[in-house]
């Protein structure tokens, strides 16, 4: 049983289909209705859509506790949620910009650990709970006019590293995911702010030499299962080898 945040930006609709595909049951959580709607509708047996934005404490937990009511508890929750700005240097980024980038990128993962993790820690011991969260290689290196989303990606992984200290010996465990240059709501965003035409231009940047599929990164989606329980506290790339 998993919640899933973020389903509609392409990486977190593949994890959910990935997760459903491995027999979970999942609640999804958007703030777009009709896109969280189209993909939930694939897995009707599996899947329940929340429409919540997960800036909104209560309306996270709202989900957090729809999955405990509707399967009976809580296995896994992964936050894919966040939003892109930038496209100019950090001293003339706008508080709206930097605001929205903490705002859903770092304070709904936030939210979703705070409604999350006491629902994972209500299972029976020996527990085997697992938190991801969706960082990015701009966590771990600068990206040209992208300082805001580099310190909110950072964020993320911090905010990680401290979870897992946080919850040491209960066995949950915590973990973020480094995406590159997948095909991705995301990365469409990010060529507009760079201007440019095609998102391809992005490929040179990884080592193989071509975009990353959202399914690529989900299949991750092992770090949400019992057989991770391992890793905790670190980060997995899934970036293509992302050099610059």
């Amino acid at each position: 049983m998993a919640v899933v945040t973020g389903v509609t930006g392409g990486i977190g609709g593949a994890v959910m289909n990935r997760l459903a595909a491995e027999d979970w049951r999942i609640v999804t959580v958007d703030i777009q209705r009709e896109g969280l709607a189209k993909l939930s509708a694939e897995w009707p047996e599996r899947v329940l859509d929340r429409v919540a934005d997960v800036r909104d404490q209560d309306a996270v937990t709202g989900a957090v506790a729809l999955a405990e009511a509707e399967f009976g508890g809580l296995d896994a929750a992964v936050g894919c949620a966040a939003v892109m700005a930038g496209g100019t240097p950090l001293w003339q980024t706008t508080d709206t910009g930097w605001d929205a980038l903490f705002d859903n990128g770092v304070r709904g993962i936030f939210h979703l650990a705070r409604a999350a993790v006491p629902a994972l820690l209500r299972r029976p011991e020996p527990r085997s709970g697992r938190f991801v969260a969706l960082a990015s290689a701009a966590a771990h290196r600068g990206l040209w006019y992208l300082a805001g989303y580099n310190a909110a990606k950072h964020a993320v992984v911090g905010l990680i590293r401290g979870l897992a200290t946080d919850l040491r010996s209960t066995g949950v465990t915590e973990a973020a995911v480094s995406p590159g240059s997948p095909r991705a709501a995301m990365l469409d965003a990010t060529a507009d702010l760079y201007g440019l035409a095609d998102v391809e231009e992005f490929a040179q940047r990884q080592l193989v030499e071509r975009l990353l599929e959202p399914e690529e990164v989900a299949a991750v989606c092992w770090l949400c299962g019992e057989q991770a329980s391992a890793i905790t506290g670190t980060v997995v790339p899934a970036d293509g080898g992302f050099i610059s």
